[in-house]
């Protein structure tokens, strides 16, 4: 039924593909996604609206077996995630203006001609979970943990939609910081410049800043161990634990749910949020791409989120 890696698929006549409704799978596709609780909402989605779609969590060890299997003839959807949302982008037929600007996608949709479309949507989940937090943080200095792919998401967020024209850079990798510099200019938004990104590169420059309100972690769940990255971890809670008025962590990482960061957060307190409500933020827009817009606005919205809630809390990958 599944392809399996590397296993190529070409995609065939487009006309007789859509008369047959051969189109039936959506992917979250990367690798470490067998944790992933989002296929239980996305296939309550699926039979709320009467669509014979089912959603597959998919171990891709590379970007090319990705590909592969999006362009097989029963594709309807992708969400693609580490480490893949840099590198999709030369591989798809055609980008969104999101996926362009951003220079990193985490959603790929077919388009009515058949063709690989990659976008963004990570950016509604993180800005839905901050206002929902807190809208105190519009126009204040921001921070995010990371600047892989999921950062320029969150950068975008924070920038373009939250004013946020200030943010600090907690990264072990200085080139990744650079890339990223680089790739945020292009996120000005009417005419104004791109945001001021600053690399924190030790406590002693964190404490001539300002407290940054709202927090994103963008990395994966780990104890740090090496000299850099005990430094980065070091310079995270030198900000979190000063004596002020405390924002909103996001860890965009939900393996564990209670992530290290979380805890940090929570022993500082600071009103923190977990990455599954990322997910649950954007499924109005992924159906819309993935299904069209009269099925995403009939997606049972309060229904998605209790089950999503419900995959949560019991889920034992998630919860230890």
């Amino acid at each position: 039924m599944f392809l399996e890696d590397g296993e190529a698929s070409p995609r065939s006549n487009v006309a007789s593909e859509k008369t047959h409704d051969q189109r039936r799978y959506l992917y979250l596709a990367g690798i470490g996604v067998t944790h992933s609780i989002a296929f239980r909402m996305h296939n309550d989605i699926a039979r709320s609206l009467g669509l014979p779609y089912e959603f597959v969590n998919k171990e891709c060890l590379t970007v090319e077996s990705m590909i592969a299997l999006f362009r097989a003839p029963t594709f309807a959807g992708g969400v693609v995630t580490m480490p893949y949302k840099k590198a999709v982008l030369s591989h798809l037929d055609k980008l969104d203006d999101l996926a362009v600007v951003l220079g990193a996608c985490n959603n790929v949709y077919l388009s009515p001609e058949g063709e690989l479309v990659g976008t963004n949507t990570d950016w509604i989940g993180i800005k839905g979970c901050l206002l929902d937090a807190s809208d105190q943080g519009r126009g204040k200095p921001a921070m995010i943990i990371g600047a892989g792919g999921a950062s320029r998401a969150a950068v975008y967020a924070l920038s373009a939609e939250l004013d946020c024209n200030t943010i600090y850079v907690i990264n072990r990798d200085e080139q990744e910081v650079i890339d990223l510099f680089r790739d945020a200019q292009a996120y000005a938004k009417h005419g104004r410049s791109g945001p001021r990104l600053i690399h924190i590169q030790s406590v002693e420059q964190a404490l001539g800043l300002e407290t940054p309100f709202y927090v994103v972690g963008t990395v994966p769940d780990f104890e740090p161990k090496t000299e850099e990255e005990l430094q980065a971890r070091a310079i995270l809670e030198s900000f979190l634990a000063r004596n002020a008025d405390r924002g909103v962590l996001l860890d965009m990482c939900f393996k564990p749910r209670n992530t290290r960061i979380l805890k940090l957060g929570k022993q500082h307190q600071w009103r923190t949020v977990e990455g599954t409500d990322v997910i649950g933020r954007q499924i109005e827009e992924q159906w819309r791409l993935w299904a069209g817009e009269e099925a995403a606005q009939r997606v049972p919205k309060e229904e998605a989120w209790a089950v999503l809630r419900k995959a949560a809390e019991e889920s034992p990958r998630i919860n230890f």
